[in-house]
């Protein structure tokens, strides 16, 4: 495995960690209920800590399809919560999530950065390094 790639495993590991990370201070010290998206974009985080992180250690670069294909689901959730906070046909329509309304935003930085948001950049970080690490293995071969 090349540095170029132990490093895009790494940074790929490290993405899931700070959003694995920030979901819990939201949840565990901020006290914010989590909707039922929420939980489901924490289905699809919350494993690529362990995942990539055990390839990482193992130097195996072959997990990346995979961490591909799963950051690429966790980011359609998150698009689609993001879009039914911000958009008002998305919202009207919104199904009712359970207990906490997945229109809800507990946070609404600069009018735009919500829960989802964030998620939505990380999945997007991870699938891009994936992405790339992929293309580095495909040129070793």
């Amino acid at each position: 495995m090349t540095k170029i790639q132990e490093n895009l495993l790494l940074g790929i590991w490290a993405t899931a960690l700070i959003a694995t990370a920030g979901s819990l201070y939201f949840s565990e010290v901020r006290g914010y209920v989590p909707c039922e998206l929420c939980w489901i974009q924490r289905i699809f985080m919350y494993p690529l800590v362990i995942v990539v992180g055990v390839a990482y250690f193992q130097k195996n670069a072959k997990i990346t399809l995979t961490s591909l294909i799963i950051s690429g689901i966790g980011g359609m959730i998150s698009l689609y919560h993001y879009g039914i906070q911000k958009l008002a046909f998305l919202s009207e329509s919104a199904p009712s999530c359970g207990q906490v309304p997945c229109t809800g935003q507990y946070i609404n930085y600069f009018g735009f950065i919500t829960i989802p948001f964030l998620a939505l950049i990380a999945f997007i970080l991870i699938a891009g390094m994936s992405i790339y690490l992929l293309k580095t293995i495909k040129e070793e071969n």
